[in-house]
């Protein structure tokens, strides 16, 4: 009995196996095709992958500026290189965000549809 059940294990081992493998070799063909038609959008993404981010732009700039520098010497240098220009963008803040914080402050005391239209107006100059 022991070994009736242990042949209709393997049995059943073997079935789903072979059947898996079947269904992978049917699929095989029905990728391929797939595989083809993305090798053109591999192809169209190659230039987009191009172009630098700012990131690695960034990174380049100080990576060359870092030329001769060892150990935790550039280790430093690229941190605070790294840092320092990334701090420096939100210095130039957007200048649409710097009108609104100036009307914002010249709008304190007015409610309601005065502050809407004053708003407006201060944010159309």
């Amino acid at each position: 009995m022991k070994k009736l059940l242990s042949l209709s294990a393997i049995a059943f081992s073997l079935s789903m196996g072979l059947t898996g493998l079947a269904q992978a070799q049917s699929a095989a063909p029905a990728s391929a095709p797939a595989k083809a038609a993305s090798a053109p959008a591999k192809a169209a993404s190659a230039p987009a992958a191009a172009v630098k981010t700012a990131q690695q732009s960034k990174m380049g700039t100080c990576n060359g500026e870092a030329q001769g520098k060892k150990g935790d010497e550039r280790k430093s240098f690229m941190k605070e290189c790294l840092s320092a220009k990334k701090e420096a963008a939100p210095a130039a803040a957007n200048p649409q965000q710097n009108k609104m914080k100036t009307c914002n402050v010249e709008a304190q005391g007015k409610k309601g549809d005065e502050r809407k239209s004053f708003m407006k107006e201060c944010l159309s100059k």
